[in-house]
């Protein structure tokens, strides 16, 4: 009975505290709002200028200082079928890339996606999103295995805007955002575009390798870890 008294009095305890860091938890859209603009001015300036080593170092800057940490909104968009999914409806680690058909990956790239789909589907819920038409999205979607969630927001419809605002216009696109089974941000990163001239081969082992480098590192041992963490919380010595 003590034991079973103490089990609860730890289990509110923990309940007290994630509400309490809950309310003091900074989301995405707010840093964005907060930080974004001098990013931007920074960055454009970069650009313009042709400076390109530069602007790569002020993205992954801008990420690691203002935007690791925070937490994803609970976005939404539509299925295949039109139907809403909530970003938030996935329980598990995201590996979340942002498309459009106009500016999709190289050739290796989505192979790669494939294989590691089939490789962590048990930790891992992988979701793209297209900024796209249906039709369009429906067609994109065939050269992605079963186990890679493809969803859509069709701008023209005009009920998306927030979700446009923060995922797309914010840091462009092809994006890939790495997010904790607690919705925390651990990592933003953008598509590498190799050589053209690169065989179907290379592509893919480079692609794997950085695409399976960011989920090790940012997910998988961070799940586990949080795991540890929570079932020590909770087990007497």
């Amino acid at each position: 009975m003590k034991r079973l008294l103490l089990l609860f009095f730890i289990i509110l305890g923990l309940n007290i505290q994630a509400q309490t860091e809950k309310s003091d938890k900074l989301y995405f859209s707010d840093a964005l709002v907060m930080h974004l603009p001098e990013y931007n001015k920074e960055a454009k300036a970069a650009y313009r200028h042709r400076r390109f080593e530069e602007a790569d170092r002020l993205f992954e800057n801008f990420v690691r200082n203002k935007i690791q940490g925070t937490y994803i909104d609970n976005f939404k968009f539509l299925n295949l079928k039109g139907k809403k999914v909530a970003l938030y409806d996935y329980k598990k680690p995201v590996y979340l890339l942002t498309y459009a058909s106009w500016c999709i990956p190289g050739k290796g790239e989505i192979p790669a996606l494939n294989e590691l789909a089939d490789k962590y589907r048990d930790k891992i819920d992988f979701v793209i999103v297209f900024w796209d038409k249906k039709e369009t999205v429906k067609e994109l979607s065939k050269q992605f295995n079963s186990h890679i969630n493809v969803l859509y927001v069709d701008e023209t419809r005009n009920n998306h805007a927030y979700v446009v605002e923060n995922l797309k216009h914010s840091l462009g696109l092809p994006t890939c955002y790495l997010i904790a089974g607690d919705r925390e941000i651990m990592d933003i990163k953008r598509s590498i575009f190799h050589p053209y001239n690169l065989s179907k081969e290379e592509s893919f082992e480079l692609n794997y390798e950085a695409i399976n480098s960011a989920i090790t590192n940012n997910l998988i041992g961070n799940s586990e870890k949080q795991a540890q963490v929570q079932w020590s919380a909770i087990t007497p010595d």
